[in-house]
């Protein structure tokens, strides 16, 4: 692709007095070739990248060095815009259709331009939608709805009962609508019976959900994962969980039943909330942090820590007072 269009599809300007190059990927300033892209945040940056074998740079108009002699293409946001040039030049994917050994049930709806891997199942009245992938070993199961555009990797397992809405990307060994674990004790024998686990699961669009994490249906109603969240690796979601629109959460989480987390919060990795609790619009939980069953953290832009998780400010307080009383209470210090 030209420099110039990719300037145009990035509605980025671009400065140049040479020739409009061929431009195919991205990458760092250390392994750029002469068609690649690099991007630049800071003065320290620069240097690199104009110093590499790059074809052109995207930084920002605060950095741009008019005297540089190598096309720039300035963004208000650098980073952003090399994501989207990185998206925009990736190669097309080919459509492979159905694979030999893919095992698709006769009732199931498969869109145009579907890619169905190696050992793959489609079960009963499942619904696969227009250029969407499905890897070698995956397993859709009956009456499942996926959208267009989407990309389940290998091994990916949708149990009945779900629906993923367009351009969902689902990695490897990752479970989708599986049980959530709900039990009744009875109380003279001891024993526990499962509690009906029958909802359904509600994948909205753009999301994408990290390997080997699992999201469970709803018990009675629904679980629902709203449009733009990002799931890293190896989350949990328990049942009846709705996560609003543009949610991040971080690797190692767990997110017990009925919890919810409102938009465009912020979860770091290895946090743990309790079930029927809430975590509103905007708040950031810190790697590690903890949120207690029924509780309710709140503030757009508040960074909350520790277990249980409260304001940053409140929990380095209370540190630097452990500290002190700590070291009052050590001979060694006096």
């Amino acid at each position: 692709m030209k420099l110039s269009q990719v300037a145009q599809a990035l509605n980025a300007e671009l400065r140049s007095s040479g020739a409009d190059v061929e431009v195919d990927g991205v990458s760092s300033a250390s392994a750029a070739t002469p068609r690649m892209l690099v991007f630049a945040e800071d003065p320290q940056s620069l240097a690199r990248a104009l110093a590499s074998s790059a074809a052109a740079v995207i930084l920002s108009s605060k950095i741009a060095d008019p005297a540089s002699g190598k096309p720039l293409l300035l963004a208000a946001q650098p980073k952003l815009a090399f994501a989207q040039a990185a998206r925009l030049l990736q190669p097309a994917h080919v459509p492979s259709g159905v694979h030999p050994t893919a095992v698709v049930d006769p009732s199931a709806q498969l869109g145009p331009e579907i890619s169905i891997g190696a050992g793959a199942v489609i079960e009963t009245n499942a619904r696969v939608g227009a250029g969407t992938r499905i890897d070698a070993g995956a397993v859709v199961g009956a009456g499942v709805r996926i959208g267009a555009r989407c990309h389940l990797y290998p091994r990916v397992v949708v149990y009945p009962g779900t629906e993923l809405g367009d351009h969902v990307i689902v990695h490897a060994g990752a479970i989708l609508g599986s049980d959530g674990f709900g039990y009744v004790r009875d109380a003279d024998t001891g024993r526990y019976l499962q509690f009906p686990q029958q909802g359904r699961l509600v994948i909205e669009d753009d999301v994408e959900i990290g390997a080997n994490t699992t999201i469970d249906r709803g018990a009675l109603e629904e679980t629902r994962i709203g449009r733009g969240v990002k799931i890293d690796n190896l989350v949990h979601l328990g049942h009846n969980v709705r996560v609003g629109h543009d949610v991040v959460i971080a690797a190692q989480t767990g997110v017990s039943g009925s919890s919810s987390i409102a938009a465009n919060a912020i979860v770091g990795g290895q946090v743990g909330i309790g079930d029927h609790a809430t975590v509103e619009e905007g708040v950031i939980l810190g790697s590690g942090s903890g949120v207690l069953t029924h509780k309710k953290v709140r503030g757009p832009g508040v960074v909350f820590w520790g277990r249980p998780a409260r304001p940053l400010h409140q929990y380095l307080k209370e540190l630097g007072a452990l500290a002190r009383l700590a070291r009052g209470s050590d001979p060694k210090e006096e």
